[in-house]
């Protein structure tokens, strides 16, 4: 390995990791900013490559803030997706669609007006 020490490498790779970790909140971010136009995304893409730490600390002083914000709301967005999903698989009913279901089932004649009266009283109840 030459001069560098051990210590040294690992340093060089705990900074060289840092910036990577940096890099891809920031482009994430780019990508993730619906407002910016896709001129100003590339230009900070292509300063990012040139001008890799100073642009870096240029874009998290000017953006930073606005960063936590579009990462907050992406996040809410995503729950919101899958809540959702999970309601929509579940099946998730309410009151009046449950007591519908055995109104029809007393029309039917599956179930009596006791059965029926028992039935909606446990639906009521139970949400």
């Amino acid at each position: 390995m030459g001069d560098m020490s051990f210590l040294t490498m690992f340093i060089w790779a705990f900074v060289f990791i840092a910036y990577l970790m940096v890099l891809f909140s920031i482009i994430g971010d780019l990508f993730r900013d619906h407002k910016m136009s896709g001129w100003a995304k590339a230009a900070w893409i292509f300063f990012l490559i040139i001008g890799f730490w100073i642009t870096a600390l240029i874009y998290l002083i000017v953006r930073g803030g606005g960063m936590a914000a579009r990462q907050q709301a992406a996040m809410q967005e995503a729950q919101a997706q899958a809540d959702a999903y999970i309601k929509q698989v579940a099946g998730e009913s309410s009151h009046a669609d449950e007591i519908a279901k055995a109104q029809a089932l007393k029309d039917s004649g599956a179930l009596t007006a006791a059965e029926f009266t028992a039935l909606k009283k446990k639906i009521l109840a139970s949400k």
